[in-house]
């Protein structure tokens, strides 16, 4: 089987192959040159498997670009509002397959989500949360307004979750007829006291969940970590034991929905490593405990993780990598024990996603 490694920048995408081991990477790019890259999808469910990526280009704009020969060869789509909105597509921040064959999801800045049916060759509007009464008030991080972050149910195709910054999670269980914010016990830390718990307007950075669990969710806000047991209705903190609760990447281990990583930084305002020590914390009681896993990772990294720049494979010894924002990307073969530097000095890392295939 061949490991596939995709690598979005702000200047292209690599991509990168290599064989079960995982010791040497064959890297190809980029791809898209100039073109910036916040999302990619190794959908390896499709026959045969597809890439994708969504990239923004200054020329061009937003497009979703597709290949079903491991990037030889491309198909682009864009993805756009209808005539009557007022409004354009900045970027696409996130792709994500459904459970149903030919079903593709696009997060876009600003806030939108877009569901495609044809495999990702045409686009449409999900026009109830495009029509939501909170989104006017939605405002925009650091990075921009984005839903970041699409959750399709693995077992029901009428339900997805979704988290946007800044806003919070929504949810809809009605193919998207209806949107409704699930954000209770998360907390605003930059809201005056007294208002930090809204019912939305949350900057949740990232949400990740396992296909066999999928009530519970894990997120990892501006500041602070949380888990949710009933699919973000209820939110609690598992902060505790980490060196900083602030951060963007939250990833769960592809067998294990216990076991779960996070790259911590500093604060909103370094946005490195506590004691600039690169380090993954890993718990393998869904929050309870915490570990640090940094053999072979530098003591000196004086840059941040983006929130989707960390990803596993899914081979039965679980790869884990991340790339920086220095255009360094490390990967480990045993689900983070040790690492290794697998690439260095390739432009700012936005998103790394991997398969097998």
């Amino acid at each position: 089987m061949t490991t596939v490694l995709m690598i979005g920048t702000r200047k292209g995408l690599w991509i990168a192959t290599s064989d079960d081991a995982r010791q040497d990477w064959d890297l190809r790019g980029p791809h898209f040159d100039m073109e910036e890259v916040y999302s990619c999808l190794v959908d390896t469910a499709a026959s045969p498997p597809r890439l994708y990526a969504g990239a923004s280009s200054m020329w061009l704009g937003p497009l979703v670009r597709r290949s079903a020969d491991l990037g030889q060869t491309w198909e682009e789509a864009r993805v756009a509002f209808p005539d009557d909105i007022e409004a354009s597509v900045e970027r696409v921040w996130q792709l994500q397959r459904g459970p149903e064959d030919g079903v593709l999801w696009a997060g876009t800045e600003p806030g939108a989500i877009f569901r495609s049916t044809d495999g990702g060759e045409s686009f449409e509007l999900e026009r109830a949360l495009w029509d939501h009464p909170h989104r006017p008030e939605w405002a925009a991080g650091f990075g921009g307004q984005a839903f970041h972050t699409l959750l399709p149910h693995p077992g029901d195709p009428s339900s997805l979750t979704a988290a946007l910054s800044t806003g919070g999670v929504y949810q809809t269980t009605d193919g998207g007829g209806s949107w409704r914010p699930r954000n209770q016990g998360i907390r605003a830390e930059f809201m005056p006291e007294g208002e930090q718990y809204p019912e939305f307007g949350q900057c949740v950075h990232k949400v990740a969940r396992h296909p066999s669990r999928p009530e519970r969710l894990f997120a990892q806000n501006h500041g602070g970590v949380y888990r949710s047991e009933d699919e973000g209705g209820s939110w609690v903190s598992i902060a505790d034991g980490l060196p900083s609760d602030f951060g963007f990447p939250v990833v769960v281990h592809p067998h294990d929905p216990d076991t779960v990583y996070l790259f911590p930084l500093s604060g909103a305002e370094g946005r490195y490593p506590p004691e600039a020590k690169a380090r993954v914390w890993r718990s393998t009681d869904a929050g309870e405990s915490w570990e640090a896993l940094g053999k072979g990772l530098p003591d000196r990294f004086y840059v941040g993780v983006m929130r989707d720049a960390m990803c596993t494979d899914t081979h039965a010894s679980a790869g884990l990598y991340f790339g920086a924002r220095n255009g360094s990307v490390w990967g480990s073969a045993d689900a983070g024990e040790t690492w290794s530097q697998l690439f260095s000095d390739l432009p700012d890392v936005m998103v790394v996603r991997a398969g097998v295939v």
